[in-house]
């Protein structure tokens, strides 16, 4: 590839998909530790949520958000859903000639790097739960570490609410993580994009002795990782990057919610029309 491939490539977008406005926090990890690099995010809110939906399902919608995302020339696509992640990566990978990567693989990477008891606790919805991805990324690592797993479906709708440090919130909390506090873990995966907003409850209630797993720093710096190594660093100035943001239903209620996943720098979403 010569100098001006190179540089054309640099200046593509990162794509990013999930479900609804939780992947915001993946992408607000990867603006932080690549503020030059362009990026576009999709979230397919008018079909919110994936947890609770088949996986043929889930693969159908990934692929149809995927397709929006190329549509954009991107040069990596990123599965900002957790239940995207486990169900349809493998199919994404293989429909797509750009490097794909979830969120599942760098998060049991950096748990099994956190645990010292070799036990590790996972939460997240239920489709995460059912599909044991988790579980067997944490146990193709290393084989010795037991886990323990609980789905939390009602974390998703209380963040989204403006309720992540509401009284209401520590006693659902509290009682979700009774369970895998007793078990004696020493790492808890928060395996659900809106779960890194509940940190500050769930530390409280599983204690300073757990580490708590947010698998978005983890999946920035796979990014980052996989852009060098392949010569895709933006080189450019942070203050010129491009940030778009599509969704699939509802840009003024995304927005609004929005803001407490990403922060300031989302001012303007477009409404998606997938094929």
């Amino acid at each position: 590839m010569n100098d001006i491939s190179n540089k054309s490539g640099r200046k593509k977008l990162i794509g990013v998909f999930d479900s609804g406005i939780g992947g915001l926090t993946v992408l607000r990890e990867i603006t932080r530790l690549l503020p030059s690099e362009n990026t576009v995010y999709l979230g397919d809110t008018a079909r919110v949520p994936y947890g609770s939906k088949s996986k043929q399902t889930v693969e159908r919608y990934s692929v149809e958000d995927a397709n929006f995302l190329v549509r954009h020339n991107i040069k990596l696509l990123v599965t900002a859903c957790n239940t995207a992640s486990a169900y349809a990566l493998t199919r994404l990978k293989n429909e797509f000639d750009i490097p794909v990567i979830g969120v599942i693989e760098p998060g049991a990477r950096a748990a099994v790097a956190a645990t010292i008891a070799n036990k590790i606790g996972v939460i997240g919805t239920e489709g995460t739960i059912k599909s044991s991805a988790y579980c067997a990324a944490i146990k193709s690592i290393n084989p010795a570490v037991s886990t323990f797993v609980k789905a939390c479906p009602l974390f998703v709708p209380l963040v989204e609410e403006g309720w992540a440090n509401d009284e209401v919130t520590a006693v659902i909390a509290s009682r979700y993580l009774e369970d895998i506090k007793g078990s004696g873990v020493d790492t808890l995966v928060l395996g659900c994009t809106h779960y890194p907003l509940l940190k500050e409850t769930i530390g409280a209630i599983m204690g300073k002795s757990v580490a708590l797993v947010d698998s978005a720093a983890s999946t920035a710096n796979e990014v980052k990782r996989i852009l060098t190594d392949r010569g895709l660093l933006n080189d450019g100035s942070p203050g010129e990057a491009v940030r778009k943001f599509f969704v699939t239903d509802s840009p003024e209620r995304f927005l609004t919610v929005g803001r407490r996943f990403f922060g300031d720098g989302l001012d303007q979403a477009e409404l998606a029309f997938l094929e």
